[in-house]
């Protein structure tokens, strides 16, 4: 028996659903610039619609606070009714119904539970499709979960079979990348992994606080100083010979994308420089761990992969990702706005 249900497992025809979806998408002057969010949600959408379903859409929309209608989902909507042949509706009817921003009401993100339940209302379903979401205790994830019949929608499903793969009895060598700005946001992923995988290869702004931890001079690189002395310590333990380190990296004179871009040694940083990116020789040596691998799970650029000169790194990975013939996944919004 399934841990969990899914549509498969539940009558559909003529009941009104309430979806949790991802259509947290970047906006440009009041449109949608990056789709991909909106049409992996559109097939459950869909598939909810041709089955009979009266469907409601709620999600986020970035980080506001209260009401901000430049974080609206009606551009969401308008791209979704361009992308399906079906009629989506703004906060009224539609075979698609989407509305508002669950987060422009502050009792989203503290699971209130009069947010639940004007959110549940008369929905006698509840489909829960936003895998990036589903960790956190709100009210559109958790709160109407508890008051509504639930199933798992087909892109969590597909998500969490995956993870399986990586969680339970992965094949090997099993290794890891991480990057992004902040080693604290991995913090949580690095501690679960690191007793569990055969490499972990750390790129990205996060690097410099592991650098920082082994004594190296980083220059102007971001460094995490609280986490300094706990990672010098985790190096020293019995998995430290697990997390595999740049052997260079590039660096710029400024936090800026008019920043010229050098390639130096990691022992060699210069005081008044600032790690953006990792270099050839680690870029290289990632490949061949990567390339060896079995199971491999890229979470976080390697770089400031938004700027030309300092996106190298982040390429490189995903071809060696890509090129991977064992089993892969990639995850992270950063990551996804990467590929």
């Amino acid at each position: 028996m399934s841990e969990y249900l899914t549509l498969a497992d539940v009558e559909l025809e003529g009941r009104s659903v309430l979806v949790r979806s991802d259509l947290n998408v970047p906006l440009d002057d009041g449109r949608v610039s990056d789709d991909f969010r909106i049409r992996a949600a559109l097939p459950t959408l869909e598939a909810l619609v041709e089955a009979g379903a009266d469907v409601t859409v709620c999600s986020h929309l970035g980080r506001p606070k209260g009401v901000d209608k430049s974080l609206s989902l009606e551009p969401v909507a308008n791209r979704m009714g361009e992308l399906t042949r079906f009629e989506v509706g703004f906060e009224n009817g539609g075979d698609i119904t989407v509305i508002e921003n669950t987060r422009f009401d502050e009792g989203e993100t503290s699971n209130d539970p009069l947010t639940a339940e004007s959110l549940a209302g008369d929905h006698e379903l509840f489909v829960q499709d936003a895998f990036g979401s589903v960790h956190r205790a709100h009210a559109s994830t958790v709160g109407v979960a508890e008051r509504l019949q639930s199933v798992a929608g087909p892109l969590l499903d597909d998500e969490l079979k995956a993870f399986r793969k990586l969680t339970v009895d992965p094949a090997r060598p099993y290794a890891v990348v991480l990057g992004g700005a902040k080693v604290s946001d991995k913090l949580g992923v690095l501690r679960e992994l690191l007793g569990k995988v055969d490499r972990v290869l750390i790129g990205g702004g996060m690097c410099f606080t592991f650098l920082a931890a082994k004594g190296m001079n980083v220059g102007n690189s971001l460094v995490e100083d609280d986490l300094v002395d706990m990672f010098k310590r985790l190096m020293e333990g019995p998995d430290g010979q697990k997390i595999i380190l740049p052997v260079d990296v590039a660096v710029g004179e400024s936090f800026s994308p008019d920043a010229q871009r050098r390639v130096v040694d990691v022992y060699a940083i210069p005081d008044d420089a600032m790690g953006l990116d990792i270099g050839p020789a680690t870029c290289s040596g990632f490949r061949n761990l990567i390339a060896t691998a079995q199971s491999v799970f890229w979470n976080g650029p390697m770089g400031v992969f938004e700027w030309e000169a300092f996106r190298y790194g982040t390429d490189f990975v995903a071809r060696a990702v890509a090129a991977s013939e064992g089993f892969t996944m990639a995850g992270g919004g950063d990551t996804v706005a990467a590929l």
